[in-house]
């Protein structure tokens, strides 16, 4: 089966599972869960899934139960398609993970009618993107090492192919001193909250001198309880992100470490430090698979535009598994002048557009899938 035939039938294949896709759009957004608790979501992609005719098993549960492997097909190629499908507290689906999970399970179902015999098609569902980043996890027992290439789509307020994401390592500064009565002339404490500002002041120096591109934003989170105790405890959060992976966690971390235990040490207070969300690498979208995104939106009539491979607006854990196989992540439009994270976009993620675009997303990737098997090193 040449190239156009197997992209003729995805077309047609997504059109008639048209409910299908349309039904998990729904289902996730009337049902939102938040990142670990997506009981509902899971089961209800485990059960379109086995209807389709994948095989369904559970992936990583010691660590994400709600995370699950489904896969068909018996050919060398392997294909993945990556799902989320946690929503937001109070907002709901706010980014749009029901249109992700139902573009990535409509087009695997449709790569799959298309091309069953040539490869295996694997999705994966992913739990607690905006969280606990499951495809960290993931990444880190090789899930995805075996793949040839997978691809994800996210809703957007345009049509996008290139650009990366920052890498994220959050940390977050417990400074513990001693508590004593302000007023008190003989029992004199340590008081933390100093050792917190000071750090805080100079942290801020510190982010001055990066060279290259970067984001420190800080919140103090504990700083005492009432004004005439000497504060004992006092706990910074930080979100750290770099362009890079190796700059972040090489240059700017170790330097940020190393102010933090200077600053306790002359405050003598006693210091911790904990990452409290894994991290998140860059984003590194495969040229080739850009490409034949842009190829298959001309042929959708989707109009998109081109960010420069520079370009970022936040962090995701796929970016982790572009370091482990191919990935390719562009944005599609469902909504104009909507940002992520609000009520608008959430509205967006459950419009009539929002659903038309999911087809749409669905018919790329899958087509891609297509242009990536028919390379030559998979046509030997």
């Amino acid at each position: 089966m040449d190239k156009k035939t197997m992209k003729d039938i995805i077309q047609h294949k997504v059109e008639k599972i048209q409910p299908v896709i349309y039904g998990i759009a729904e289902y996730l957004h009337s049902h939102p869960e938040v990142g670990t608790e997506e009981r509902m979501a899971a089961d209800y992609l485990r059960h379109v899934l086995t209807t389709a005719g994948f095989s369904v098993t559970p992936l990583v549960p010691e660590k994400f139960p709600t995370a699950f492997h489904a896969v068909i097909g018996n050919g060398p190629f392997q294909m993945g398609f990556l799902a989320e499908y946690d929503a937001l507290p109070e907002m709901g689906h706010a980014c749009g993970h029901n249109l992700i999970a139902a573009m990535s399970v409509g087009a695997a179902i449709a790569f799959a009618a298309a091309a069953e015999e040539n490869a295996t098609i694997h999705v994966y569902g992913c739990p607690a993107e905006e969280t606990a980043g499951s495809k960290v996890y993931m990444s880190e027992q090789h899930v995805f090492d075996m793949l040839d290439a997978a691809v994800i789509i996210h809703p957007s307020s345009e049509t996008a192919i290139g650009g990366t994401s920052y890498a994220t390592h959050p940390l977050q500064f417990t400074f513990t001193g001693k508590s004593a009565h302000v007023a008190d002339p003989d029992y004199h404490g340590i008081n933390a909250l100093d050792a917190l500002v000071d750090f805080y002041s100079r942290l801020k120096k510190l982010d001055t001198t990066f060279t290259e591109p970067h984001i420190i934003g800080a919140i103090i989170t504990e700083g005492g309880l009432v004004p005439n105790i000497i504060p004992h405890r006092g706990v910074l959060k930080a979100t750290i992100r770099a362009l890079k992976t190796e700059y972040l966690e090489h240059t700017m971390l170790p330097q940020i470490r190393e102010l933090a235990k200077q600053t306790a040490e002359e405050h003598g207070t006693a210091l911790e430090m904990v990452h409290y969300e894994p991290l998140c690498k860059d984003m590194i979208n495969d040229p080739r698979m850009d490409v034949y995104f842009a190829e298959n939106f001309n042929l959708l009539h989707e109009k998109f535009a081109v960010k420069d491979d520079t370009y970022a607006s936040g962090s995701t854990d796929v970016g982790n598994v572009s370091y482990d196989t191919r990935v390719c992540q562009p944005e599609i439009e469902i909504g104009e002048d909507i940002a992520a994270h609000t009520l608008g976009f959430a509205s967006a993620a459950g419009s009539v557009y929002g659903k038309m675009q999911a087809l749409t997303g669905a018919k790329a990737m899958a087509m891609v899938a297509v242009d990536v098997l028919f390379e030559p090193e998979f046509q030997q």
